[in-house]
């Protein structure tokens, strides 16, 4: 069987390559990137790789304690590693403007946002703006970190003349969306609500919101690219709200599912290969080029959805 999880494709990686192989031989030194959810799973095993790679990585994380453990086991291991840890909870718009804030006012470059961090199938409930917390948190924290960041990342790749890239890491979990694929009039209903289903919307509105973004960027001649990803099916601590599929994946997590250093490979991949320059408003997986399901390619919802999102942080 794992013949089939080594088999190459057109950028000569496969399922199995692991975010160091896939980085081999880049050199960063030149480079910013904050990275969203980076205390834990494949968010530090991303800003460990960058970090690796000669990148200055700002960890933006929830749980500050756990995000200096992870920055002070990268510096113990990475001589002359650039890393920085800053607060962020995505499902509150309040805390995303005063990181955003904080960031700008340091007046440094930004080369590469990767908006990692992300939750799964939580029960129903609503953040702390009253915004259903999976779409809070996967999409709309995401989107707003990036609106507040662009001017920066335009003035570096125009001063660098160096591509930005923005990473949205999503999931093939938005082939699960309900069956309209975002729920505009029902965001925050709980009749109806299904876990699984909401995940998915939230991991489709990525993919919407990267697509809208590539558009956006083409038309106004920016030279950022955007693009979206399948990190993998990974044993992390995203699945800890369901205790059967948990209990499944502490027993066989290890034989069907990626390794963290393989789940951080597609996300490493794009923001730093230079077979991806250039490349914008496309999906991965594997650290190869993949394909979404239609509504994910649905021009048409990606505008609705820029829209309302527009309207909900304002």
């Amino acid at each position: 069987m794992w013949w089939l999880f080594s088999r190459k494709g057109p950028s000569g990686f496969s399922r199995s390559s692991t975010a160091e192989e896939v980085t081999h031989g880049i050199d960063g030194t030149s480079l910013t990137a904050i990275v969203t959810g980076a205390s834990s799973g494949i968010g530090s095993e991303t800003a460990r790789v960058l970090a690796l790679r000669g990148v200055h990585v700002t960890m933006a994380v929830r749980n500050m304690a756990a995000g200096r453990d992870v920055k002070e086991a990268i510096v113990k291991e990475i001589a002359g590693a650039k890393v920085d840890v800053m607060e962020l909870d995505l499902c509150s718009m309040a805390s995303v403007r005063k990181f955003a804030s904080e960031f700008n006012t340091k007046s440094l470059p930004l080369n590469l946002l990767v908006n990692n961090a992300g939750i799964m199938a939580t029960p129903f409930t609503l953040s702390k703006d009253n915004i259903e917390v999976q779409f809070a948190t996967n999409h709309l924290g995401h989107f707003l970190l990036t609106s507040l960041l662009m001017e920066t990342m335009k003035k570096t790749a125009k001063e660098s003349g160096r591509e930005g890239r923005i990473v949205n890491v999503s999931s093939d979990g938005h082939q699960l969306a309900y069956r309209e694929g975002i729920r505009f009039d029902k965001i925050n209903d709980q009749s109806g609500y299904s876990s699984f289903a909401a995940y998915g919307q939230s991991k489709l509105a990525n993919i919407l919101h990267t697509n809208e973004l590539a558009k956006r960027f083409k038309e106004d001649d920016v030279n950022i690219t955007a693009n979206s990803l399948h990190p993998g099916v990974i044993d992390t601590n995203l699945f800890r709200y369901n205790g059967i599929i948990n209990g499944l994946t502490q027993k066989l997590g290890r034989y069907v599912f990626k390794n963290v250093q393989q789940g951080a490979a597609t996300t490493c991949y794009v923001a730093l290969h230079p077979q991806v320059k250039g490349i914008s408003g496309e999906y991965f997986s594997d650290s190869n080029l993949a394909k979404t399901n239609a509504q994910a390619r649905n021009v048409n919802l990606a505008k609705k959805l820029w829209d309302f999102s527009m309207d909900l942080i304002k």
